[in-house]
């Protein structure tokens, strides 16, 4: 690590490295007071698709963090800009949250289920039998199946509940197809992050508490990675992976000083 050039940008998870189930990690708010008086680019990523920027700004802000709305990077932010790439003024079929349809409303995609370019899955708390039922009707059709990200669970006060990635496994298994994930570990929703704030790989810190998708993404993205034990990954998980993160702390209050 010695060769490695100064840290300029920082991108950290959300979920189980600042918060965890709604309550502040002790540290969290002043890290990110730290950034911000620093000046230096970071970004606040997470893989759910249900709430706008705006909306985890004001979830955040209520909580007594302060995260600017232009800081904060979702997997349907990333998705839409993929597609807005991809195929820009394109139309699709979304099950989902505001999150994603407000984004992909943003860069001009029509959303509707009479031929679609795309049928687009993103985290909901309302899955319902119809929509999977149309979504699979559509692919077969010849739709292009994406999904904001692959988690296959998420947290919630009562544990565990069904994410994107089992869904699309769902679809999958009665579709014969594959959706192409947006989110993490894919390195390319850190890349379009990092390009979102004008920051570099090699000078960049991805702060995260799950291996297999923070760690991972800033890994393949050439970042340097740091590991929190305040999430879901903990000291005895690290081994059972090929990869290792760059540095494994206990909470983001060890790496206030780096900033």
């Amino acid at each position: 690590m010695a060769d490695r050039k100064p840290i300029e940008s920082w991108l950290t998870d959300m979920d189980g490295v600042l918060i965890h189930e709604g309550v502040p990690i002790p540290g969290a708010d002043a890290f990110l007071k730290k950034l911000r008086e620093s000046g230096r680019p970071f970004l606040v990523l997470t893989n759910n698709s249900i709430y706008t920027a705006r909306d985890l700004h004001a979830r955040l802000r209520r909580m007594g963090l302060d995260v600017p709305v232009e800081n904060i990077w979702t997997s349907a932010l990333a998705t839409a800009q993929f597609l807005n790439d991809q195929r820009p003024g394109g139309s699709a079929y979304v099950i989902g949250e505001a999150g994603l349809t407000t984004a992909l409303h943003d860069i001009g995609y029509i959303l509707t289920d009479h031929d679609p370019d795309f049928v687009i899955l993103g985290e909901t708390r309302t899955y319902s039998f119809e929509a999977l039922t149309k979504a699979v009707r559509l692919i077969n059709n010849g739709a292009r199946f994406i999904a904001t990200n692959p988690d296959n669970v998420g947290p919630s006060t009562e544990g565990d509940l069904p994410a994107t990635g089992s869904v699309a496994a769902l679809i999958t298994a009665a579709t014969g197809k594959k959706p192409y994930f947006v989110g993490k570990p894919n390195p390319l929703m850190m890349r379009a992050g990092l390009n979102a704030v004008g920051a570099h790989s090699e000078t960049s810190a991805m702060i995260g508490d799950r291996m297999d998708t923070d760690v991972l993404a800033g890994l393949e993205a050439g970042m340097r990675t740091f590991l929190v034990m305040t999430g879901v990954t903990q000291p005895t998980d690290i081994d059972r992976y090929p990869f290792r993160p760059s540095q494994v702390v206990d909470s983001i209050a060890d790496l206030v000083d780096l900033v």
